[in-house]
């Protein structure tokens, strides 16, 4: 995983503040791969309540702080679109 335990720490505790407590935070795609180079960060965030306004300020804020690009995906908990499979096979959970 190409991510320092500080940017981890960073992810986890902004998705909490801003998204709310209980989320459920799931690196996936280039990032997960150490012989990789570059790439944004992929986050499947799972939620009881996914809020537009508040996933907008939630990547604003990551990608301010991370200074990289972020793209995050906000579902409900449970939700079994194919792009919710994939992080969830494929990715790490932090």
């Amino acid at each position: 995983m190409r991510l320092t335990a500080a940017q981890i720490d960073t992810i986890k505790s902004t998705a909490q503040a801003v998204l709310g407590q209980g989320v459920q935070v799931t690196l996936f795609g280039s990032r997960v791969d150490d012989a990789q180079k570059g790439g944004d960060v992929d986050l499947y965030v799972e939620t009881l309540q996914p809020n537009l306004m508040k996933k907008i300020r939630c990547k604003v804020s990551l990608q301010d702080q991370l200074d990289m690009p972020v793209d995050l995906i906000v579902k409900p908990f449970g939700d079994c679109r194919p792009i919710a499979l994939i992080a969830k096979q494929e990715g790490i959970r932090l």
